[in-house]
């Protein structure tokens, strides 16, 4: 197959979206192009970054904190967030966002049409509900992934749009690292990212946090456990009666999830970064031992490098 201009590209993409009762060929011949346009990495962050990090419980207030404290001096944030929200749902203002005035009771709250429609930003994290076949089904994920990412490069046509890939609740029926494994591309890409293209001029980049996190569960698992990590659950929180939560990380989750955003967006290794942050509220967080924290930053930088759609240069 000869190599895809961006125009040739995005014909291919209208193609696929206008005639998608040839389901076999136009399905191939999306992916193929959607592809190509992840065949050439983004450029290497020169400085600190200003980010907007749009969401829900996934992303809550520590993960954009602990980012802005690997990043160092001159990184800024602001955020939205809501409880289990979709970018539908932070879109239209007829919609409720459950919980809002709860979780934008902060300094680096501010409101996400305004915040993006500045053109202020150099990256942008766009956070979609789980359980993600439902947010696809209901709430039009990939149409309102294309207008969040739209609203922003109308005002900056240098901004980067990102999709965090987040993951589903620990006791799915189906094995939580198989549909991490399956979910990638039968969903977060097909279903939402590659459409959401058809309304734009320039790839969408993905933050791959499922698939760091399954990679490292398999790595702990295999070694039969690692300090203080032995299984899945160690990475997420407890419920007041002691039982896991099934979907929201604890601060090692926290501080994984938070290595990979900062692997993604500033293309470095985060090899021999500090394992002690804060959370944002200036409470110390729980630190990973020495073993662990050296695992994670390895396999965070192995599965960033291994995944084209994030635009880290191999």
């Amino acid at each position: 197959m000869p190599p895809f201009t961006r125009r040739a590209v995005l014909g291919v993409l209208a193609l696929a979206g206008a005639y998608g009762a040839y389901r076999v060929i136009t399905r191939r011949q999306q992916i193929a192009a959607a592809e190509a346009l992840y065949a050439t990495p983004l450029s290497k962050p020169s400085g600190a970054l200003n980010v907007y990090h749009l969401g829900h419980s996934l992303v809550g207030r520590d993960i954009p904190a602990m980012l802005a404290q690997l990043a160092g001096e001159g990184h800024r944030y602001d955020s939205q967030l809501g409880w289990g929200t979709s970018l539908k749902e932070h879109w239209e203002p007829n919609l409720a966002i459950n919980g809002f005035d709860q979780e934008n009771a902060h300094p680096r709250f501010r409101p996400a049409k305004e915040a993006l429609g500045s053109g202020e930003y150099d990256c942008v994290v766009l956070t979609e509900m789980v359980e993600i076949a439902d947010a696809i089904r209901y709430h039009d994920s990939a149409e309102y992934l294309a207008r969040w990412a739209g609203l922003a490069w109308g005002a900056n046509p240098d901004t980067r749009i990102y999709l965090y890939e987040t993951w589903h609740h620990t006791d799915d029926g189906n094995g939580w690292l198989y549909r991490i494994d399956r979910d990638l591309r039968k969903y977060w890409q097909d279903k939402i990212k590659y459409p959401a293209l058809l309304s734009g001029d320039a790839p969408i980049h993905l933050i791959p946090a499922g698939q760091v996190k399954a990679a490292f569960v398999r790595a702990v698992e295999e070694q039969g456990g690692i300090a203080e990590v032995s299984e899945v659950h160690d990475l997420f929180a407890k419920r007041e009666d002691g039982t896991p939560d099934t979907i929201h990380f604890n601060d090692l989750g926290a501080y994984l999830v938070a290595l990979t955003h900062y692997a993604v967006l500033y293309h470095r290794s985060p090899v021999g970064l500090p394992r002690q942050l804060d959370r944002a509220d200036g409470t110390p967080a729980r630190a990973p031992s020495p073993e662990v924290a050296a695992l994670m930053q390895r396999i965070v930088w192995n599965v960033v490098q291994r995944h084209p759609e994030t635009g880290v240069a191999v």
